[in-house]
C-alpha cells in the first residue's frame, strides 16, 4: 500500500510538470531527491509487544513468599492419601489444616533465614541421596515423585523448606527449660455434684484424705504425679493445685470430665521435668512461637478458609 501510494504521487507529480511546461512557464526541475523525505519513507513492520504474563493463581503468600494454588492442591491431594478411608473430615476442615500446615511451615522455615541459617547444596544433595537409596533406585524415585503429585522443582522446594523449618523448629525446643517448679497431687474424681459436695463436707469435718480416695479411687488412688504448671489438660486443676501446700485440698472443681477434688502431697520449686512433660511443654512453645509470628507477619490467605 505504502509503495502504490508512493507511485501515485510520482505519477502525478509528472503530469503536472507536462501540463505546466505546456502554458510557457519555467518549472524548475524536480527531482526525487527534492520530494520530500516522508513521502518515500521506505515501508517497516511494527514489531507488537511481548504478551502480559499470564499471573500464576496462587492459594496464599507468607512475607511476600507464595503458596501457589497447584502447591497446595497437590499438598491436599497427599493429605488425603495419607488419611485413607478412615477420614471423616468435611472438606473446609481439610482445607484449613493443609493451609495452615504449609503457612506455618514456610514461617518456621523463614524464621530460620532470619537467625541466618544456610542450607548448603551437599546437605541437599545427600537427603535426596537418602531418599532415592531408601526407594530403590533413581526410577523407583521419580516413580515415587510422579505418584504423590511431585515434579522435580517441587520436591525440591518442598525438601528446602523442610530442612530450614527442621532447624527452626529444634532451636525452639532446645530453649525449653529441663527443669521447672511441680507439685505432686492426687484427686478424687467424681461424677455428680451432690457427691462431691458430701465428699468435700467430710474432709472438712475430718476424714482423711487417703481414706476417701480407698473408697471412690481404689485402684489408682487419684494419683497425678508430679507436674509443671501448663502440663493437665484442664488448667484449672493446675491452678488450684499450685495455691495449695502440702497436706492442703481444694475446693470441688468441675471440669468436662468431672467434678474433682485435689490434695497436693509434695511441692518443689525446682525439679528437673519428666519426658512427658518436657515434650508437653515442647509442643505448646513451637505452638505460641508459630503463634506470634502469624501475628506479626503478613499472611495473605486466598482461597475459602474456615477460619475466615
Amino acid at each position: 500500500m505504502v509503495v502504490r501510494r508512493i507511485l501515485s504521487l510520482v505519477g502525478f507529480l509528472f503530469v503536472l510538470i507536462v501540463t505546466i511546461s505546456a502554458c510557457g512557464e519555467i518549472t524548475p526541475e524536480i527531482t526525487a531527491t527534492e520530494l520530500p523525505s516522508s513521502t518515500i519513507s521506505p515501508t517497516s513492520t511494527m514489531t507488537p509487544p511481548p504478551p502480559s504474563p499470564t499471573p500464576i493463581p496462587l492459594a496464599a503468600t507468607v512475607n511476600g513468599e507464595e503458596i501457589t494454588l497447584q502447591e497446595f492442591e497437590a499438598e491436599l491431594s497427599r493429605y488425603l492419601s495419607a488419611q485413607g478411608e478412615d477420614n471423616n473430615l468435611e472438606e473446609a476442615e481439610m482445607v484449613e489444616i493443609v493451609l495452615d500446615d504449609m503457612v506455618n511451615q514456610i514461617l518456621l522455615a523463614q524464621g530460620a533465614e532470619n537467625l541466618g541459617f544456610e542450607l548448603e547444596p551437599e546437605v541437599l544433595n545427600v537427603r535426596r541421596d537418602v531418599l532415592v537409596e531408601t526407594l530403590g533406585g533413581e526410577m523407583e524415585f521419580e516413580n515415587w515423585l510422579l505418584e504423590n503429585g511431585y515434579t522435580q522443582q517441587s520436591f525440591d522446594k518442598v525438601l528446602v523448606s523442610a530442612i530450614k523449618g527442621a532447624w527452626m523448629r529444634d532451636r525452639i525446643l532446645e530453649d525449653v527449660p529441663i527443669s521447672a517448679e511441680q507439685v505432686h497431687a492426687r484427686q478424687i474424681l467424681l461424677y455428680n455434684s451432690d457427691q462431691a459436695d458430701q465428699v468435700l463436707s467430710e474432709l472438712n469435718s475430718g476424714r482423711e484424705f487417703a481414706t476417701l480416695l480407698a473408697a471412690y479411687e481404689p485402684v489408682t488412688q487419684g494419683e497425678l504425679g508430679w507436674f509443671p504448671k501448663g502440663y493437665l489438660p484442664h488448667p484449672a486443676i493446675e491452678e488450684a493445685a499450685f495455691d495449695l501446700q502440702p497436706g492442703e485440698f481444694s475446693q470441688v472443681i468441675e471440669t468436662s470430665v468431672g467434678f474433682h477434688i485435689i490434695q497436693v502431697m509434695e511441692r518443689e520449686s525446682d525439679r528437673p521435668l519428666s519426658p512427658e512433660a518436657r515434650l508437653v511443654w515442647q509442643e505448646r512453645a513451637l505452638q505460641d512461637w508459630v503463634a506470634m509470628q502469624r501475628e506479626e507477619s503478613n499472611v495473605v490467605i486466598l482461597i475459602p478458609h474456615e477460619s475466615e
